[in-house]
């Protein structure tokens, strides 16, 4: 039963040696409406970098100077953006300073006129053109986005003892997970370049987790959707979600390759498929295709319960090459393609048994791999 809710998982984590090479980021995504009905899909990102190694200004680790004397940053950095054919991603960057923090749970974290915490999120970012242009350390675009949140987390991807509290005081993951928000109902209002936009319960489609650890995976996998039709009956599936994450993960210097961490919370019904619990026989197996205009997931995950087929695709044209640099300073994914409007069809099984087909929409979805020729062996 993976519906566990535990706001303890998503603390502050950037302590001990993840206080000077570490990351911990809380992410929102969800869809919002114009009043001419027009749909887009928002994110909202509060990512938080190497705090030990604070100065008074931000410390961008793609600023020339600081990549050549091998400076690894240190901020607190807004992250928001849209999809869509003129989706952008705006990073907003502040030094520790002037960052609040309350790390223990319920968190909260706040800064610039920037807040975040369990139940609520609001803020303004603003990026000229001018000064996109002129700072490409800070991988971002330009525009301008404004947001109030409230936020109601339902149904919860607790990936169990892989982020239980021993293994976060023992820093033994490079990167780890949790969902408190697989399926989470967004109440407010969001402005894209002025252009404003409601967001209500009922058609958001929203999602939350985070993330945090020393480094990112390669291949970096991410599949979400609570907007779930079945092909059985027709119907709307209002208690449903489900949720795919990871790629390679890394125990300590051991390298875990191609291990998926999934489940799917089908009406009420958890079956989940998680490569740490052992003892469910969980294998999974998956193929990821960047084409000439999409992206394509193919993921087959199976335990003794049961089997879940996941082909899912998104359009290059709705998606964006999101821009995160690791803690170390070095900036390895330059291929992350990461979108808000996937779709596609789940089959769900029952040990053999076919127990719905699945018609997917609004789905957040993710696939990057290192660049061979500019990835860097990591110390």
């Amino acid at each position: 039963m993976f519906n566990k809710h535990d706001i303890r998982r998503d603390e502050f984590m950037l302590t001990g040696k993840f206080a000077r090479q570490g990351y911990d980021w809380w992410w929102h995504s969800f869809t919002a409406v114009d009043e001419k009905g027009n749909e887009r899909p928002f994110f909202i990102e509060f990512f938080t970098c190497n705090p030990a190694l604070s100065k008074d200004v931000a410390v961008l680790g793609q600023l020339p100077e600081n990549k050549e004397k091998g400076v690894k940053p240190s901020y607190l950095m807004v992250k928001v953006g849209c999809w869509g054919e003129d989706g952008t991603q705006l990073h907003r960057f502040i030094p520790w300073k002037d960052v609040e923090m309350h790390p223990k749970a319920p968190y909260s974290v706040s800064a610039a006129g920037c807040y975040c915490d369990e139940t609520s999120t609001r803020g303004r970012v603003s990026i000229s053109d001018e000064d996109a242009k002129a700072h490409p350390e800070w991988m971002c675009g330009s525009g301008e986005i404004e947001w109030d949140l409230k936020i109601d987390k339902r149904i919860t991807f607790n990936v169990g003892f892989g982020a239980c509290g021993l293994f976060r005081a023992m820093k033994a993951f490079e990167m780890f997970w949790h969902v408190e928000g697989m399926k989470t109902a967004y109440t407010g209002t969001i402005s894209y370049n002025g252009h404003e936009y409601e967001v209500k319960p009922e058609t958001c489609y929203g999602y939350a987790d985070k993330n945090w650890g020393k480094d990112f995976t390669s291949p970096w996998i991410w599949l979400a959707s609570n907007d779930l039709i079945s092909k059985k009956t027709g119907k709307r599936l209002n208690n449903s979600c489900f949720d795919i994450g990871g790629g390679k993960p890394k125990i300590g210097p051991i390298a875990l390759d191609r291990k998926l961490l999934g489940g799917i919370y089908y009406e009420g019904e958890c079956f989940d498929f998680n490569f740490s619990k052992f003892w469910t026989g969980s294998k999974t197996e998956f193929d990821c295709k960047v084409t000439e205009d999409k992206v394509i997931w193919h993921v087959v995950q199976t335990t003794r319960k049961g089997k879940l087929v996941t082909d899912v695709e998104c359009l290059k044209k709705d998606m964006l090459l999101v821009n995160y640099e690791a803690p170390d300073g070095k900036k390895r994914h330059n291929n992350l393609w990461n979108g808000g409007n996937g779709t596609g069809v789940l089959k769900l099984y029952r040990k053999n048994e076919l127990v719905d087909e699945i018609i997917v929409g609004h789905m957040g979805c993710e696939f990057g791999e290192y660049d061979p020729e500019r990835s860097q062996k990591q110390e």
